[in-house]
């Protein structure tokens, strides 16, 4: 997205800093939505009234299927409770190498094309889960080979440039729980091996923490690379029980390892604050892992999430 800028200076002094804008936004998963159709989720007009409700300007898409997928009566559904689509999210498991690309391409054009339609610039790029995300059995081995992160790496790129060049989108990787793409040292790894100018990242401050990394230090340290937010944060003693006992990350959910603020961690005020510093503009999406959950409990938390984050300056 653009930088927003100060006026430039006379000739010879020296360029001031100029704070970027935080555009604080909402998204299904707060509401308990995982997939396109479920029982236990709430309809997508409720979510689009409450979320509106709540105080929230933005919105994400969501499990490709959930909001309709017709463009023109998404654009009227959203627009009529005065909401804007941020960005789509697309699941991707790359490192597996060329064989997985038709796959992977098949649902990331269906995505890119709605997303397009509606207006917004981000695709959420999410890396596939190595255990199964309810037994906690292993589906793959937690690390990469050097082959499979050339793959993975290579093959991010590829996705950022067809996705650009098709559908004239940016591509935001999100380092995710139960990934390989998850840790600190995974995420500096997977960030020093692509091109800045194709792959950056979709911060998500609860998934960070939930794998130990510090998301200010992150951005002080990538910050260029930094092209979109999640904000969430996670109960540091449910934290703990989840780690010690290896459980996987549907169930941890289950327990509420994904809190609201500002019972958690990490403080999102410094977050926030870090990444006004970059003098970007920044979406930055409120994305409470809650699933499954009463119908009746995501609005008032939406609500007084919006306050804490005004609270915090955005």
């Amino acid at each position: 997205m653009p930088a927003a800028h100060s006026p430039s200076p006379p000739s010879g002094s020296p360029a001031p800093s100029s704070p970027g804008r935080i555009r604080v936004g909402s998204a299904p998963d707060s509401w308990g939505v995982w997939f396109p159709d479920d029982p236990q989720q709430v309809p997508w007009q409720r979510f689009l009234d409450e979320v509106a409700e709540a105080g929230y300007a933005w919105i994400e898409l969501g499990p490709y299927g959930y909001l309709p997928t017709d463009p023109a009566r998404l654009r009227d559904e959203t627009q009529q409770r005065g909401l804007t689509v941020s960005a789509g999210t697309v699941f991707t498991a790359l490192h597996r190498g060329p064989a997985a690309w038709d796959a992977t391409w098949a649902h990331v054009a269906q995505v890119a094309e709605l997303t397009r339609a509606t207006g917004a610039g981000h695709l959420v790029v999410i890396p596939s889960f190595w255990r199964d995300d309810k037994t906690a059995e292993l589906i793959e081995s937690p690390e990469l080979t050097a082959e499979q992160w050339h793959h993975l790496t290579t093959g991010t790129e590829r996705l950022a440039r067809e996705v650009r060049e098709r559908y004239g989108l940016d591509i935001v990787v999100h380092p995710h729980a139960d990934t390989h793409i998850d840790t600190e040292a995974h995420v500096e790894r997977f960030l020093d091996a692509t091109d800045s100018d194709l792959v950056n990242l979709c911060l998500d401050t609860g998934h960070y923490a939930y794998c130990g990394g510090d998301s200010v230090k992150l951005i002080e340290t990538y910050g260029e690379r930094i092209g979109y937010l999640h904000l969430k944060q996670v109960d540091p003693a449910v934290l703990a029980d989840v780690l010690a006992e290896g459980t996987a990350f549907g169930p941890a959910v289950r327990r509420g390892v994904m809190c609201e603020p500002p019972r958690g961690v990490p403080a999102l005020e410094p977050v926030l604050a870090a990444a006004r510093t970059l003098d970007v503009d920044l979406f930055a999406i409120v994305e409470q892992d809650m699933y499954p959950c009463p119908p009746d409990r995501p609005l008032p938390i939406a609500r007084r999430t919006r306050r804490y984050l005004r609270s915090c300056g955005a």
